[in-house]
């Protein structure tokens, strides 16, 4: 019983050593308005890549001559 109530601070300090930091809280906040700006302007570009035509439905293009001098 003696070498028990001896241990104990030791196994105390120990236990504070683990608990302690799994207390510990990172909190990182991303501005909402800012997410919601970048999360609009990919929306709005991959509208854009969806709905341009593609080169395969494009009508076949003669590239114009330019005159000689």
């Amino acid at each position: 019983m003696q070498r028990w109530i001896r241990q104990l601070p030791a196994a105390l300090g120990l236990s504070a050593i683990l608990v302690l930091p799994a207390c510990v809280t990172i909190n990182v906040y991303f501005p909402a308005a800012d997410a919601e700006k970048a999360a609009d302007k990919i929306i709005d570009e991959v509208w854009q890549l969806k709905n341009k035509p593609s080169s395969q439905d494009a009508p076949a293009q003669a590239p114009a001559s330019v005159p000689a001098k």
